[in-house]
């Protein structure tokens, strides 16, 4: 993700951007999107990145087709799963030698 400082010719669409907040102004030329601003003062950076990765989508969209397939798991069920096996009760801790000195 690039970043740049603002220049001061465009600080009246910054101005625009930040007031309507959770709107997102759409740049076009001749009636044909070309870009978007919007205002980023409560979105953190990696919401963002996550939000315009394809392969991130793409996993989103496999998680939502198995929970419609009703391809899910209960949360007990995932414990018992990947629960730590019980310690081996024959294996005990080694003693440490005392520092002599």
């Amino acid at each position: 993700m690039k970043t740049m400082q603002m220049p001061k010719e465009l600080r009246p669409l910054l101005e625009f951007a930040e007031a309507s907040a959770s709107e997102t102004l759409v740049l076009t030329e001749k009636r044909r999107p070309v870009a978007a601003l919007l205002s980023l003062r409560r979105v953190d950076r990696e919401s963002l990145a996550l939000s315009r990765s394809p392969e991130f989508w793409r996993i989103i969209e496999t998680a939502r087709k198995e929970i419609r397939a009703g391809k899910t798991i209960t949360l007990e069920a995932l414990e018992r799963k990947y629960a730590a096996p019980a310690p081996n009760k024959r294996m005990q801790p080694t003693r440490q030698k005392r520092a002599r000195g």
